[in-house]
């Protein structure tokens, strides 16, 4: 099951008309963001696998199961800055072994994102969701 933030924005993109103007969503939704700190902009943050600059920086409140997982992200394109957005939407706030558990693939797939993005963007947003993912899962086992 996905979070209510997640289920938010599935409601919203089924209210919306076209991919146009679901695109247009995303891009809002990233344009909604803090923007991250140019501090946190290193190597160390930046998602490999992107075409574009990202940058990750999750954040995990608790130990072993009671772990809450959070994150922080930015990038220099507009419409993966949307795309961070969504993931906050799916993952951020829920315990880590949710976000392990969470089959990105299959809720993203509600939105319609995997038939109306490109090969790169495509790749770009996998490589996000494995990062989220490998570090949930680190949090997760902490003990």
């Amino acid at each position: 099951m996905a979070s209510p933030a997640f289920e938010a924005v599935v409601e919203d993109f089924e209210f919306l008309g076209d991919w146009e103007e679901r695109y247009r969503h995303v891009i809002e939704m990233g344009r909604a963001m803090d923007p991250l700190e140019d501090a946190l902009k290193v190597p160390a943050t930046k998602v490999q696998g992107c075409a574009s600059q990202v940058w990750l920086v999750p954040r995990v409140d608790g130990e072993g199961p009671e772990a809450v997982y959070h994150f922080a992200g930015d990038s220099d394109a507009q419409i993966v800055r949307g795309l961070i957005a969504v993931l906050q939407a799916l993952y951020d706030g829920q315990p880590a072994e949710a976000v392990v558990a969470t089959d990105a693939p299959v809720q993203l797939a509600r939105l319609g994102l995997d038939s109306h993005l490109s090969s790169q963007r495509s790749n770009g947003l996998r490589a996000m969701v494995q990062r989220i993912r490998e570090t949930a899962a680190a949090a997760a086992a902490a003990a």
